[in-house]
């Protein structure tokens, strides 16, 4: 009998635990705490003839208030604060964040933001036709030579903000290192050109670097080199 009722009682004990861990998880998911999220900032309807050249933030901090069970239903990666750019012109905005118009889960709120503020610079597009130069370093292997450097195509238009367009001279490719080199080889390379310039057309740069070998001087019939005169 003694041995009955300790068994009962030991399943007694083993529900007590099971309907206290339900009940301090349920308690658990239904608390509300805060979380942070870094929300990134896509800009749209840019107009054509401007481009952006400074802006005060990439990203906006939202903090989110709700319980874990509906925190856990928030995907960083699907939050996106769209600004909207259309008649922007060149200068200075200053856009007031509306957390609104980000889309949160529901049982969850935004509490708070930071920045309040975006502020972005604008500047009047320009284009330019600039020829490209490949930067060559090292030299190739012994018994040969660079014969001839050859890039396709030989001039690009760039376009960025105007300022910055109209001081570039030349696109300069990135180094290439022909160090050991003992065979033609060709390369697509990147070109560098600076901050707020692009190529008006994404297209490959392919650089061509001919290698000859050295031919090694001629020798006279009695021994001396050609083009020497006997001693």
């Amino acid at each position: 009998m003694a041995r009955s009722r300790g068994g009962r009682n030991l399943r007694y004990a083993l529900l007590a635990i099971f309907i206290s861990t339900v009940l301090w998880t349920i308690s658990r998911g239904g608390s509300s705490i805060e979380r942070g999220y870094d929300v990134p900032i896509a800009f749209d309807q840019l107009p054509d003839d401007v481009v952006i050249t400074d802006q005060s933030d990439s990203d906006i901090n939202i903090r989110v208030l709700g319980s874990r069970a509906a925190l856990r239903n928030i995907s960083p990666s699907d939050l996106e604060y769209d600004l909207n750019l259309s008649g922007a012109k060149p200068g200075r905005t200053v856009h007031e964040v509306d957390v609104t118009r980000l889309d949160v889960p529901r049982g969850t709120r935004i509490v708070s933001r930071s920045p309040s503020q975006i502020e972005v610079s604008f500047e009047r597009r320009g284009r330019k036709k600039v020829r490209v130069k490949p930067e060559v370093a090292g030299e190739p292997g012994e018994g040969f030579k660079l014969a001839r450097v050859e890039v396709d195509p030989p001039q690009v238009w760039l376009t960025g903000a105007r300022s910055r367009v109209l001081r570039v001279g030349e696109a300069v490719t990135e180094t290439i290192d022909v160090t050991g080199l003992e065979a033609s080889s060709e390369r697509e390379v990147k070109l560098s050109l600076g901050d707020r310039v692009w190529l008006e057309e994404e297209q490959p740069v392919v650089v061509r670097i001919e290698i000859e070998t050295v031919e090694p001087p001629e020798v006279a019939p009695d021994g001396a080199q050609s083009g020497q005169e006997p001693g």
